[in-house]
Parts: C-alpha cells; structure tokens; sequence
C-alpha cells in the first residue's frame, strides 16, 4: 500500500500541472528556448505538500547520502520514506538527481524514488539545455542495475509534454540561476 499510494500521490500531483496555470490544461508558447521550467512544476508540489508530502527536505541520514541538495518532496509511509523530483536543470543536474535517488535507494534512506522530467518534444521550447527523457534513456541499465540490487525499491521516471501549442500562450518566466537566461 505504500508504493501504491505514493504512485496514487505523484500521478494525482502531475496531472494539475498546467500553463498558465489555472488553465486546466498545459498549453506552450513554441518559441524556441523561450520558456523558463521551474514554474512547471509548482502545481505539482503544492498538491504533493497538500497530500501531506514535506517540501525542500531530506529524510534524516548517515553523511555522505543525499547530500547534494533537498529534494523536491518527501513523504514517509509505513515508517518509509519515499523521495520525488521533478528536473528543472540541465542534462547534468539531471544525472545528479537521478544519481541522488539511486544512492538513496541503495543506502536504504528511501525505499522509493520519483523523477519527472520533459519529452524531447517539450525540451525544444524549454530553456538550454533542460535535462530530457531522451537523453537520460541510455543510461537507464545502469540506475536500473543499481536499484534492482535493493531488495524492495522502486524508482520510477514520468515524462511530461505539454497539451498544445499556440503562439499567444504566455512564455514561462526564466530563472536568473545558470545560463536559465541565456
């Protein structure tokens, strides 16, 4: 029931995920490079912290695990922790975040581990060089191979894509941080 509930949570979350928000429904502006990421993702957070998730946190750990950074959100069932991402950075944050959740798994601070991030579809409207599916997708055997060392974990990778696209949509503000500008 945990995993399950977790999966229930996350799916639940993504599906609010709209542009702009209150639409109801994800439309882009297709400007190439034109949109910013990390206000994709706030529909999503703010209904995981509904459902009781902690936000910008990390479970209680030995050193040396997940120590790069909180974790967009956490929930503990059963006694468990459960961990959740969604990308906003390049394809190597991409890789750090996946390699945190692993790590996590294989110390036994999580039991299970979400990541989300966009189809290359997406990306192109995306600023620089966001970490996508597509590029992540070789490197799958070898998180793969790692979690399935752990008896009772589970990680599990969603993709998101926009509904529509329409010139007239507002663009996604940009960060400030990185070349999230350029």
């Amino acid at each position: 029931m945990t995993w399950e509930q977790a999966c229930a949570d996350v799916e639940d979350a993504i599906s609010l995920v709209d542009w702009p928000h209150g639409a109801g429904t994800f439309t882009i502006n297709p400007t190439r490079k034109g949109n910013g990421v990390k206000p994709i993702k706030l529909p999503c957070v703010s209904r995981l912290e509904a459902l009781g998730w902690r936000v910008e946190t990390k479970p209680p750990l030995a050193s040396n695990v997940l120590t790069a950074g909180d974790l967009d959100a956490l929930v503990v069932r059963s006694g468990h922790y459960i961990a959740f991402e969604w990308e906003t950075g390049n394809i190597a944050s991409s890789h750090r975040a996946l390699n945190k959740l692993v790590l996590g798994l294989i110390h036994r601070a999580v039991i299970g581990c979400f990541l989300v991030v966009p189809t290359r579809a997406l990306y192109l409207y995306l600023t620089d060089r966001v970490g996508n599916m597509e590029e992540l997708s070789p490197y799958l055997p070898l998180w793969s191979a790692a979690a399935e060392r752990v008896e009772e974990a589970a990680l599990r990778i969603y993709t998101v894509e926009h509904d529509s696209v329409d010139e007239t949509a507002p663009l996604i503000p940009k960060g400030t941080d990185g070349r999230a500008l350029g």
